[in-house]
């Protein structure tokens, strides 16, 4: 039984891999970059995607939001004139608590990939599901709000390591938490050596600009 199990999970996860690559064609032939954001509720993904759009000039952006129910982010992006695709996963994927390569798929006939640069796809808050499927990004970044504690690069290892950039947000609060930064960082460097890290305040605007020169240096790396 328990090597059922394990065969059942590798079949779903060479699936999601072979749609992954069905829709990374689609965005190479589209010249698109794609960043999959992804971090725990509340940590702030969509607050510094707008910042970050803000002052994006020159590129071309859009939003691919992923929740369980509703479209209160997408609504929020909508306000900034850029294309926004809402993406649910309830009721059409059992509610699901992660965006995967299918889901994905299924929402790309309404991505205008032929009039953006850059596809930011905001992923369903949460820190262990969305680590495990790819959906055809170029690259993956997560939020880490500092009111969650420093131990949780410890606790969920897979989705800090996954992730070639951590933004540590919400610093603007540090003065009012029981909370050691440092702890944080070595936690994380812990867990990957090699991760970009970038602390941020999506509300006062420390770090935004870093952050928003990462996102267009993921663009930069798709020829013109």
């Amino acid at each position: 039984m328990h090597r059922t199990k394990i065969r059942v999970a590798e079949d779903a996860l060479d699936a999601n891999q072979t749609i992954a690559r069905a829709n990374r064609d689609d965005f190479d032939r589209a010249g698109v970059a794609v960043v999959n954001l992804m971090s725990a509720p509340g940590a702030g993904k969509t607050t510094l995607l707008e910042r970050a759009i803000e002052g994006l000039d020159g590129l071309r952006v859009g939003v691919l939001e992923g929740d369980v129910q509703g479209s209160i982010d997408a609504d929020r992006i909508a306000h900034l004139h850029v294309p926004v695709t809402q993406l649910n996963t309830d009721p059409g994927f059992g509610g699901e608590c992660h965006l995967d390569a299918n889901m994905v798929r299924s929402a790309l006939p309404e991505v205008p990939l032929g009039e953006i640069d850059l596809l930011a796809i905001e992923n369903v808050g949460n820190l262990v599901c969305p680590a495990e499927f790819r959906v055809g990004e170029d690259a993956r970044a997560m939020v880490c709000a500092v009111t969650e504690g420093e131990d949780k690069p410890l606790k969920y290892p897979l989705m800090f390591r996954t992730c070639e950039l951590i933004v540590v947000n919400k610093i603007d609060l540090l003065p009012h938490l029981d909370f050691d930064l440092d702890r944080l960082l070595t936690n994380i460097e812990t867990v990957n050596p090699t991760a970009t890290v970038l602390t941020t305040s999506a509300r006062g605007g420390e770090g935004v600009d870093a952050w928003r020169e990462w996102l267009a240096g993921v663009a930069g790396r798709r020829p013109a």
